[in-house]
């Protein structure tokens, strides 16, 4: 009987299983196999982190930015004063409203107030991007103003009461308002949202007032400033940084596992090899181009489009503005939001009237071709936009939602302006690289010649026309 039993020496079919077949028939690999292997899992590795980690290195590199030029601090708050134009290089910048925007460090501070002026529009985010609260009229102190008190992540000391209580997931928090600009002759007014933004106070909870320092409102218009994030391999020595600043809770363990895996653990030495580096750069390169090339592609289930017959996009794909589907995290859509803009508010996203903001954009034209910055397009709004507060539309470059800089600087328009209204009311903008001569300055955006661009039009306390699609934007038409 001994002589029948099969050892499994043979390694035939019957006496093998599937994964033993499967993998070098039960054997190790040689040497440079494993290896190669190896260096592929990491790059892997490491597209998937890029991915992933975007919406904090997005919003490092703001910080980073701003600080640079303008200094830290709780009590630094710049302000674009003149408006934003494409010298400030950030994603998918507004320069239809004045900006605030400052970068408040908890860990550094302790619970810190934040005194927000009435008709703010604006919010907290940590620096996932994940919205701590809204600030305005969707917000709790309903555009009135209020007190915010912000505690850091693990706070367990007292809490007054008073205010406006949030705690943050990490230390660093992303203070983000925007203001309303006046109606001056036939253009915007920027000095009263100035105004406005300049009655915001920011202090330590437990810091006496004699010792709170004074705000401080450095205007940031009309200056370059790089505040995008990183493209070469600073993006891992920054997350690196901000890994192990921030507490172990703000990162779920699995993706600290992804950041193990290519090098990145909290508290030990990130010196990679030589053959660990040469991956990550690889998903540097990589990375971005895959985030464009799924945005470029489109979706299988067209729930990026807001209307049936037409290219307007919606940024959230239908989900929330956490990037949540019925059952799953949109991972792909929140990648690509965050290579081209930054802060994703419920106030940005929910079906809110006459207050909050919606912000259809297209990248194409009525004939589903890509907008080139070489071509001359006519964009036609139909009478009476659903806007109780304002509309802007702004162009922006495709790869990462800076504004294209020409001789204008400023590439929107928005309805502070007097632009000639057809007889029936509509409104025709053009863009193109020099402007036709049916086009009054108001009504045309400069584009650059061999860069494709996308169009957002945004519509600020929006109307029920928009939500029940009785008011529509026409699509942008190639004029030839």
């Amino acid at each position: 009987m001994a002589g029948n039993v099969n050892d499994g020496g043979s390694g035939s079919p019957e006496t093998s299983s599937p994964l033993v077949r499967q993998i070098n028939g039960g054997n190790w690999f040689p040497q440079q196999e494993a290896e190669s292997l190896r260096a592929e899992l990491v790059y892997q590795r490491a597209v998937h982190a890029y991915v992933t980690m975007l919406p904090a290195l997005n919003v490092i590199g703001m910080r980073d930015g701003s600080e640079a030029e303008f200094g830290s601090g709780y009590h630094v708050l710049p302000i674009w004063k003149d408006r934003m134009d494409s010298r400030t290089w950030v994603p998918t910048p507004n320069a239809d409203v004045i900006y605030a925007m400052s970068y408040l460090d908890l860990k550094e501070t302790g619970p810190l107030v934040v005194n927000a002026p009435p008709n703010v529009i604006g919010m907290f985010t940590d620096f996932f991007q994940r919205t701590i609260t809204d600030v305005g009229a969707i917000g709790p102190d309903r555009a009135r103003g209020g007190l915010y008190l912000l505690l850091p992540p693990g706070y367990d000391g007292h809490v007054p009461g008073g205010y406006y209580t949030f705690t943050s997931s990490t230390y660093n928090v992303f203070l983000f308002f925007r203001t309303l600009m006046g109606q001056g002759d036939g253009a915007p007014e920027p000095a009263a949202g100035v105004a406005v933004a300049e009655r915001t106070r920011v202090f330590p909870l437990w810091t006496p007032e004699k010792s709170a320092k004074l705000m401080e409102f450095p205007n940031a218009s009309g200056r370059r400033i790089d505040m995008m994030y990183p493209t070469d391999f600073s993006f891992w020595t920054k997350l690196k940084e901000f890994v192990d600043y921030e507490p172990v809770s703000a990162i779920d363990p699995e993706l600290r596992g992804v950041l193990a895996s290519i090098g990145i653990i909290k508290g030990e030495p990130f010196d990679p090899p030589e053959w660990l580096r040469v991956q990550l750069d690889r998903a540097l390169a990589d990375a971005p181009r895959m985030i464009l090339a799924t945005s470029q592609l489109g979706r299988d289930d067209q729930r990026n489009l807001y209307y049936d017959d037409r290219r307007w996009q919606v940024a959230w794909a239908g989900g929330t503005a956490e990037w949540m589907q019925q059952s799953y995290l949109d991972v792909n859509t929140r990648a690509r939001f965050f290579q081209y803009a930054y802060s994703s508010a419920p106030a940005m996203n929910i079906h809110s009237t006459g207050a909050g903001s919606k912000y259809p954009f297209t990248y194409h034209d009525a004939d589903g071709e890509f907008l080139r910055g070489s071509g001359t397009y006519k964009l036609r709004l139909p009478p009476e936009p659903p806007a109780g507060l304002f509309w802007a539309t702004t162009a922006y470059n495709v790869t990462d939602g800076t504004m294209p800089e020409t001789d204008q600087l400023l590439p929107s328009t928005n309805s502070y302006y007097d632009i000639p209204k057809n007889a029936d009311g509509s409104i025709e903008i053009w863009f193109g690289p020099r402007r036709p001569e049916e086009a009054v300055p108001a009504a045309f955006i400069q584009t650059v010649p061999g860069r494709d661009f996308i169009v957002a039009l945004r519509l600020y306390g929006t109307g029920l026309a928009f939500y029940d699609q009785t008011w529509r934007p026409d699509d942008i038409v190639r004029v030839r």
